[in-house]
């Protein structure tokens, strides 16, 4: 079972979940903290939620530094894993992210979730913020009237200075309106269910 097989069915999973629901995007490859990390797929509607795959062919070398960085941006997470790595990776992902199970069958790859995710009890304002573009983070402060003075700094000062001056449940909203209001993300287009 390739990642590529666990990832076609988490995708027709959620197209199938979010059909007709144009209040939500899909996107795949979605990159954290600048781009440091990329998410394997995430679903961006009244919450951003993230689904990393790790199929039975990967190893969970990296999932360690990946759930530290994706506890403190998504408001759930859920790791589609393979039967192989079930118990391994319970231990490494904090108790809020989802998992679910991906095997191989007759008909492809089926999804058994086991785990349903709970809501993320930290986020961290400022990687939030820092998922806008430099243009987003301006408008943002512009809709807010905190763009006085602040037109010419640089990124890392905008993000610093929407992650401190907004309450995080109204950052959240802005970031996941900027996200969902973009025309194409990474070259590749955004799933409009």
């Amino acid at each position: 079972m390739r990642d590529a097989d666990v990832r076609a069915s988490v995708l027709k999973m959620l197209a199938d979940q979010h059909a007709g629901d144009r209040a939500t995007r899909i996107v795949e490859e979605m990159g954290v903290w600048s781009g440091y990390a990329r998410i394997d797929v995430a679903v961006i509607n009244g919450e951003l939620t993230g689904y990393e795959i790790k199929s039975d062919r990967d190893t969970l070398g990296r999932l360690p530094s990946q759930a530290t960085l994706y506890g403190r941006v998504f408001d759930r997470v859920v790791l589609v894993v393979g039967k192989k790595h079930v118990q391994a990776a319970k231990k490494v992902v904090p108790r809020w992210w989802g998992i679910t199970v991906a095997k191989l069958g007759p008909g492809g790859v089926g999804l058994t979730p086991q785990r349903t995710p709970k809501t993320n009890p930290s986020i961290d304002s400022y990687l939030l913020a820092k998922l806008l573009w430099r243009q987003e983070a301006i408008e943002a402060l512009a809709a807010k009237n905190l763009a006085a003075g602040w037109r010419s700094k640089s990124v890392d000062d905008l993000h610093q200075r929407l992650a401190s001056e907004l309450p995080v449940s109204e950052l959240a909203s802005i970031v996941r309106s900027a996200l969902k209001e973009r025309s194409a993300w990474l070259g590749k287009p955004i799933c409009n269910q």
